[in-house]
């Protein structure tokens, strides 16, 4: 596969990366463990050289599946993890957020532990903390570089004003936030603050956490453990319902190019920017040699006017978060 570098910082990865949270949190039931470093280790062998896990993917569990899976390419990858949220050790319930520099070296010093890894190649604040500067977080991790145990700074939901703080104290190597082709919020403000400042882009949810595959609709019910229909508005059946028409003219273009609209999608970003690596999650193996075929998917010109048409005459429909978590999107 072919790589790109995430900005100015040197972080040099596969054009698509793999995100791991579904394996173990999210989106239904666990993967069993030995599947899920099964899944893990066949994108390795498909030139996979970037992983995206975090602390509170589980709680922690995430972590384990990744260090284990991970651990006999160890020199061949890099391993993304992240920090900023309370969580409690008891029963694994998230507190509200935490970035006190010395919750920072500690969340550090676990994830190490469950990565069976000496350093982490991307360590990002998961969310801003309204309590903590941003210069002090940036400073706490620029220590954690120092002592050889983090390589690189990143952020994750933040905004522009917060991205140019923390870049002036330590390096940004990537900024992680959700992008895609229905959610383009980013264009605004962040990419060209991104362009400006030679950071990286890591888009999440490139797939619309699974809509702009085409395999949800409607009728489509979801586990129990499954928070996109408890807590995302666009998964209720009416916003399903109502975006359909955008999966639709996906679909079409995908027909007319002989791929699928999942490879439609992620295409569609990497050709955005050079800098722009997305990390779309899956745990079967079939899907994530679709996603990976992105990759070879090329888009002309024209194709990339055809896409633009389509989205122009749909409006989607649903906000992105509830209230409560949009409120920690930084700024």
């Amino acid at each position: 596969m072919q790589k790109r570098k995430l900005g100015n910082s040197g972080l040099e990865v596969s054009a698509i990366g793999l995100g791991c949270m579904g394996l173990s949190y999210g989106y239904g039931p666990a993967t069993e463990k030995q599947a899920a470093i099964a899944l893990i280790r066949s994108a390795v062998e498909r030139g996979v050289t970037f992983f995206d896990t975090a602390e509170i993917y589980g709680p922690f569990t995430n972590e384990d599946v990744v260090g284990e899976a991970l651990a006999p390419f160890r020199d061949q990858v890099a391993i993304a993890t992240k920090f900023g949220f309370d969580i409690d050790p008891k029963d694994g319930s998230q507190r509200g957020v935490n970035s006190r520099p010395d919750h920072i070296r500690d969340v550090a010093e676990a994830s190490l532990k469950r990565l069976k890894t000496d350093v982490i190649d991307l360590f990002y604040q998961h969310r801003v903390d309204p309590d903590v500067p941003i210069e002090d977080v940036a400073g706490a991790v620029k220590e954690l570089i120092a002592e050889g145990k983090v390589r690189h700074f990143g952020l994750s939901e933040a905004g522009s004003q917060t991205i140019r703080r923390a870049h002036a104290v330590q390096p940004v190597a990537a900024l992680q936030s959700e992008y895609s082709l229905w959610w383009r919020e980013p264009e605004a403000e962040i990419l060209p603050t991104l362009e400006e400042l030679g950071i990286g882009f890591v888009p999440f949810s490139p797939l619309g956490k699974g809509f702009l595959t085409g395999a949800i609709d409607a009728n489509t019910t979801f586990d129990s453990t499954d928070y996109r229909a408890r807590v995302f508005p666009r998964f209720s059946p009416e916003n399903r319902k109502a975006n359909q028409g955008l999966v639709d003219q996906l679909g079409a273009i995908a027909t007319r190019k002989q791929v699928t609209p999942a490879q439609i999608a992620i295409a569609w970003l990497l050709a955005q920017k050079p800098w722009i690596v997305p990390i779309p999650g899956t745990t079967k193996l079939h899907r994530l040699e679709e996603n990976l075929g992105a990759a070879d998917v090329e888009l002309t010109s024209g194709d990339l006017r055809d896409i633009e048409s389509a989205l122009s005459q749909i409006t989607v429909q649903g906000d992105r978060y509830p209230a409560h978590l949009q409120a920690r999107v930084g700024r």
